[in-house]
C-alpha cells in the first residue's frame, strides 16, 4: 500500500468498505487527501451524520432546503502573486531537476460570501455534489472510478480552457503543454488500473466536456481507461480504491514523489479537497474526485480551493489565471 496513506485510519477504512462490500451493504466513503480523517458509512447512517450527495444514479439529501439568501453575495479576495509564486518557484525546481513530470498545485482563496454549503446544496450545476456537515460543498465534474459488471473505468480530467476563446476547442487539443499534462495522467491512470485490473486500455481519447462557470463555459479535456476486475471484486473494494490513491489526476507524476513535492510548496492544507467520495450501491460503484470545493470553518470563514497541473512548460501567469478562474459557484 502506498506509504502515505498505510497508516491506522487507512486500514480502519479499507477493512470496513471490504465488510460491507463482501456483504453487499450499500455505503458511501469520503476519504480526504492523505486518509487523515476516513469516512465510511452505511448508506441508512449518512443522513444521521450529515452527509449528503447528488450523484447521477442516487442520491441522498436534506429532508428540508435552506433556503438562498434574498441577494447572494459571493466575493473571491484572490491570493496574492507572491505567495503563488513561492509555492511555484517550489514545485518548478523539483520539475527542472526531474523529481516530477506533472505536479498538481493548489491554491486557497478566501471567499466573502453569505451562501452556505446548505443553501448551495442541489442549486448547482454540476455532475456530482456533496455536502457534509456544513464542513463543505463540493461540486465536482470529474469522475474518479465507476464499477459496474466486473469493469472499473477511470477518466482522468486534465486541460482545460474558457470556450469564448476564439477557436477553444482547437487551441486545446492542439496546446502542447495540455497535451503532455493530459497524456502524463492518463497514462498514470493506466499504470495504477493495472494495480487492480486486467485488460486495462484507453478506451476513448482527449474527449471535450463542457463546464458552465458562472455565466461562462469551461472546455475540459477527458479520457477513459478500463480494465477487467475479477468476481468477487466487491469483498475487496477497500483495497482496489487505496492501491488508487491518492487520484492521479489531482497530484502528478511519479505519485509517491510527487505527493512530497506538494506537501512542501502548498502552504494550506488540502483536508478532504482532492480527496474522493463514493457510492457503493450494493451492486455498483460510482466515485469522483473532490474538486470545485467551497469549505467553511469553525469560525465561519469560507475558502475555495482550486488549481492546475504544472510542467515545465507552464507560464506562471497562466496558471496562476487559471487557479483564479476555478473560484465560481454555478448556481441555477
Amino acid at each position: 500500500m502506498n506509504k502515505w496513506i498505510a497508516k491506522p485510519q487507512s486500514e480502519w477504512a479499507r477493512n470496513k468498505m471490504n465488510l460491507l462490500g463482501s456483504e453487499r451493504v450499500p455505503f458511501a466513503f469520503l476519504i480526504d487527501f492523505l486518509s487523515e480523517q476516513p469516512v465510511v458509512l452505511p448508506l441508512s447512517q449518512c443522513q444521521n451524520n450529515g452527509l449528503y450527495f447528488i450523484f447521477p444514479n442516487a442520491s441522498i439529501v436534506p429532508p428540508i432546503q435552506a433556503a438562498l439568501p434574498d441577494a447572494p453575495v459571493f466575493h473571491p479576495k484572490p491570493s496574492k502573486f507572491a505567495d503563488y509564486k513561492k509555492g511555484y518557484k517550489t514545485v518548478m525546481q523539483n520539475l527542472t531537476h526531474g523529481n516530477s513530470y506533472l505536479t498538481n498545485y493548489t491554491i486557497s482563496t478566501r471567499v466573502i460570501t453569505n451562501y452556505s454549503p446548505e443553501t448551495l446544496f442541489g442549486r448547482l450545476n454540476s455532475k456530482y455534489q456533496v455536502l457534509y456537515q456544513s464542513n463543505f460543498i463540493c461540486f465536482s465534474p470529474e469522475t474518479f472510478i465507476t464499477i459496474h459488471d466486473n469493469t472499473i473505468r477511470s477518466f482522468p480530467m486534465k486541460g482545460t480552457i474558457d470556450a469564448s476563446v476564439p477557436n477553444a476547442e482547437h487551441s486545446l487539443r492542439n496546446n502542447p503543454k495540455e497535451i503532455a499534462e493530459h497524456n502524463t495522467i492518463t497514462d498514470l491512470i493506466r499504470n495504477d488500473l493495472n494495480q487492480v485490473a486486467q485488460k486495462v486500455a484507453v478506451s476513448r481519447a482527449k474527449f471535450i466536456d463542457t463546464i458552465e462557470a458562472q455565466g461562462r463555459k469551461l472546455l475540459q479535456m477527458s479520457s477513459e481507461v478500463s480494465g477487467s476486475l475479477p468476481k468477487g471484486w466487491q469483498g475487496q473494494i477497500g483495497d482496489i480504491l487505496y492501491k488508487l490513491l491518492p487520484a492521479g489526476s489531482i497530484c502528478g507524476a511519479p505519485k509517491e514523489k510527487t505527493v512530497e513535492i506538494i506537501l512542501d510548496s502548498e502552504s494550506h492544507s488540502r483536508g478532504y479537497y482532492t480527496g474522493v467520495f463514493g457510492v457503493f450501491d450494493g451492486q455498483t460503484v460510482d466515485s469522483c474526485v473532490l474538486i470545485r470545493f467551497l469549505e467553511q470553518t469553525h469560525k465561519g470563514i469560507f475558502f475555495y480551493k482550486s488549481g492546475g497541473g504544472i510542467t515545465i512548460r507552464s507560464e506562471i501567469d497562466s496558471e496562476f489565471e487559471e487557479a483564479n478562474k476555478k473560484v465560481y459557484v454555478p448556481v441555477v
